[in-house]
């Protein structure tokens, strides 16, 4: 990826997702599960901030072309 908007939603959307797992994972889970679903929703928006972005990213269209 050349662009530099898709590195940056790419590692948010990373970012969230190692959030969510983290807080699906740990102790506090069991108790509550406010953390997980708040973590979850913020992982969903920064996945579709991403492919919004990529839906009208000329890098992203012609590097999904080429291979």
């Amino acid at each position: 990826m050349d662009c530099l908007k898709c590195k940056e939603l790419s590692r948010a959307l990373e970012f969230r997702r190692n959030e969510y797992v983290e807080s699906r994972s740990s102790a506090y889970y069991r108790v509550s599960t406010e953390l997980a679903a708040k973590r979850n929703v913020d992982m969903e928006r920064a996945r579709y901030d991403m492919e919004e972005h990529r839906a009208v990213c000329v890098s992203y269209a012609q590097q999904k072309l080429l291979g």
